[in-house]
């Protein structure tokens, strides 16, 4: 085993971890693009319906999702052990391992590994792992063609683009699109080629065809690694991963350090939980595993790079790890209201969503409040869907807040405060006096002269205008609290017993109790509060 230095972030300037831009500025831009917010709306009710056929098949999906949650833990607890059962493993049966402790030496191992073959070109697997390092980028420099054999990363490749889904990195395109970029770059395609998508579909695997017979290198990712016999496993739709890891006489895996699992009776476990969740689906139409080098049959040399890149740093947090559970299912970004509206690009890395919101900051670090990624963990509304369909149970919205909370300890080192943290500890200074805060809650009421019209404040002056800007302020009440109370109780105490007056337009609750003004009482009609909170009628307010 090579040396190894732990607990380092990904570094600055290589790969597709860092975006250019904040989350908020970036998702701007994408909210104003309809076409692409249609693209995603039905793409993502498309794969959430077939997600919740697939689980609603099985009586112990949540079984099945503890079980998940408590191998990922596990293993996590003793990673290093397993790496290096895995490395010795590997060896044992004609592979090599390598170590990559950041992008920069994982990508100068695979252009290193290619170069010594001779070969100018090779065919790529899908791999999350070789995008966040930047790979393709790499390989380019140093004169080595690499050609995405998935038809989505097709898709991306020809288009010059960057993926913006963990399982469909081009969902942000439409037929049309993609038809237009193949008759534009895809070489001898069929003029007359359509929109349907089997047309698509076989106009790309023509494309792919004579690549995959010429290449003589595949670089692959790895979806999980078997450490108790040093397997490795790829699960995909399409078939182009089968003849990746069959045909070329070179075979390079690039997988990170966290895909690691004990035993094959524990990859059954993910075996289940991974296609039901991904793709809706009850197994993957390809599964393929190897093991090592076999004489005579598939690549005669076979070269396993292990990558860092942050993940030991996120493995020192005792909480934080946890991210470091995800299969990359991206069920989590289909439910997201925030990812459905603005889409991957916004969050400027490779992984998207909730679970690129809490991934990409641990891998990189939050260096400053300035940080890029340090905006990603706001980029959640923390309604808890991500959660409730995560199938290795990933707490995402907990770990949102932690993450929200390093990045106000991380601005505080500024050195002159932002106007958060004025506003923050101007709201302090007068919530601590009674005096004063009695004082702001009466000049509040001038601003029921902004919102006489519509009973809501639109537009407010800076700074208070960032709010105004996407949501209204609700217009203050006639009187403050304070003031409800004088009147009604005539001080600061009741005697025992008496029923407490309802404050305006509320409920006083169990004692004295009023029903809330507009209310209809117990038996109001469809549609209004009702008992218990209900909402009478779908669909209505």
């Amino acid at each position: 085993m090579t040396a190894a230095f732990l607990g380092i972030p990904a570094p600055p300037g290589v790969g597709q971890l860092r975006g250019g831009r904040p989350f908020p500025a970036a998702a701007r831009d994408a909210l104003a693009d309809s076409q692409l917010r249609r693209n995603l709306g039905h793409a993502t009710g498309v794969i959430r319906t077939k997600r919740a056929a697939a689980v609603g098949e099985l009586d112990d999906w949540e079984q099945l999702r503890l079980a998940g949650e408590a191998i990922k833990r596990a293993t996590m607890a003793r990673l290093d052990d397993h790496l290096v059962r895995l490395e010795a493993e590997v060896t044992a049966r004609g592979g090599t391992v390598h170590w990559a402790r950041d992008a920069h030496e994982a990508n100068a191992i695979v252009t290193g590994l290619v170069q010594a073959t001779g070969a100018t070109e090779l065919v790529k697997v899908k791999s999350m792992a070789t995008q966040e390092i930047g790979l393709n980028a790499a390989l380019a420099d140093a004169g080595i063609t690499a050609h995405e054999t998935d038809l989505a990363e097709l898709i991306i490749q020809l288009g010059d683009d960057v993926p913006s889904h963990i399982l469909v990195p081009a969902i942000h395109r439409n037929r049309a699109e993609i038809r237009e970029l193949f008759l534009r770059e895809m070489p001898g395609v069929d003029p007359s080629l359509t929109a349907e998508p089997r047309r698509l579909a076989m106009a790309a695997r023509a494309h792919l065809r004579r690549t995959f017979l010429r290449a003589r290198v595949a670089v692959s990712g790895a979806n999980f690694g078997v450490a108790e016999t040093g397997s490795l496993v790829v699960v995909e739709s399409e078939g182009n991963g089968r003849m990746c890891l069959t045909l070329p006489e070179t075979l390079i895996t690039v997988m990170g350090i966290e895909k690691v699992v004990p035993s094959w009776r524990d990859l059954e476990v993910f075996l289940q939980l991974l296609p039901r969740s991904s793709t809706g689906e009850r197994m993957n139409p390809y599964t393929s595993t190897w093991t090592g080098v076999t004489p005579g049959d598939g690549p005669q040399a076979f070269h396993l790079v292990l990558l860092d890149n942050g993940r030991t740093a996120a493995l020192g947090d005792a909480v934080g790890r946890d991210a470091l559970h995800c299969i990359r299912c991206s069920a989590c970004l289909n439910v997201c209201p925030v990812y459905e509206r603005t889409g991957g690009h916004a969050y400027g890395s490779v992984y998207p969503g909730p679970i690129g919101a809490v991934l990409s900051p641990q891998l990189t670090g939050i260096h400053s409040g300035s940080d890029d990624n340090a905006s990603l963990p706001y980029a959640s509304s923390l309604c808890g869907a991500c959660y409730d369909v995560c199938p290795v149970r990933i707490d995402i919205p907990s770990l949102l807040v932690r993450l929200r909370t390093a990045h106000v300890d991380a601005a505080r080192d500024r050195p002159l405060p932002t106007a958060e943290a004025l506003t923050m500890a101007a709201a302090a200074w007068v919530m601590s006096s009674p005096t004063r805060f009695a004082a702001a809650e009466t000049a509040s009421r001038l601003g029921r002269l902004a919102g006489r019209a519509t009973g809501r404040l639109s537009s407010l002056p800076p700074p208070l205008s960032a709010w105004t800007s996407s949501r209204d302020a609700p217009r203050p009440p006639e009187e403050t609290f304070r003031q409800w109370w004088s009147r009604t109780r005539g001080g600061p105490a009741h005697p025992a017993g008496q029923a407490n007056p309802p404050p305006p337009g509320g409920f006083a609750g169990p004692a004295g109790s009023a029903e809330p003004r507009g209310s209809a009482g117990p038996a109001g009609p469809a549609g209004s509060a009702g008992p218990a909170g209900s909402a009478g009628p779908a669909g209505s307010a």
